[in-house]
């Protein structure tokens, strides 16, 4: 019997269900494990509400950011991301940054390697520095929580989103204006939408621009 080989896709659909589903034993494992090996479970009647009223509000966001977010970062890069967390802050704009100096498309073959490398490199980066940072964490604590840094700490992210979005932004400027508006108003009139709806709002940003997007073609605007 001959051994079938398969294509890259086909393998990387494979190794991404594979790890993907590991990935699931394990985060559900470890509690399991705990409550053993402590002898203490929670009240399944109060868990079971608490997910009634919590957990049907992230399965719909992981529909979006599934369908948000693959198109852009390829199977390989989304398999990875998935796994490895923090797309929206770091493994997304890492992708489209990497794509770009590249000058690939995301839906391409050579945009599906890029972003996948780019993540991979990412995720171990981030890694190395988690372990740097737990290693170095007690003895720069003085330097760190020193209130001369504390601002440029805050800046950090704003820095990082400010110039990866001008290089978008400046490809059409006609179709960034009016996502950008939408943000600033949503955010100013809703104090609520923080750092924590962040998984939600990308997806209602991205469709809001494809809508728009479809207009200002229509009319002939862009």
């Amino acid at each position: 019997m001959e051994k079938k080989n398969l294509s890259y896709l086909d393998s990387v659909h494979r190794d991404g269900k594979i790890w993907g589903f590991t990935l699931f034993a394990l985060i559900l494992l470890f509690p399991i494990v705990l409550c053993v090996v402590f002898g203490t479970f929670p009240d399944w009647k109060a868990l079971g509400l608490g997910l009634l009223g919590v957990a049907p509000m992230y399965w719909a966001v992981a529909i979006v950011e599934v369908i948000t977010y693959v198109p852009m970062l390829g199977a390989g890069g989304a398999y990875l991301s998935f796994v490895t967390g923090n797309i929206s802050n770091l493994k997304l704009p890492c992708a489209l940054n990497a794509m770009e100096i590249a000058n690939v498309k995301p839906t391409s073959e050579e945009g599906e390697i890029i972003s996948t490398i780019s993540i991979a490199v990412s995720s171990i980066v981030t890694t190395v520095i988690i372990i740097i940072g737990i290693c170095l964490i007690v003895p720069l604590s003085p330097i760190l929580n020193s209130p001369v840094l504390a601002t440029a700490f805050e800046q950090l992210l704003p820095a990082l989103f400010g110039g990866l979005g001008i290089v978008f932004v400046s490809k059409n400027v006609k179709l960034a204006i009016p996502p950008i508006i939408l943000m600033l108003v949503l955010f100013i009139a809703v104090p609520a939408l923080d750092a924590g709806m962040v998984g939600i709002m990308v997806p209602v940003g991205v469709i809001f621009t494809l809508i728009v997007a479809r207009i200002m073609y229509k009319k002939g605007i862009i």
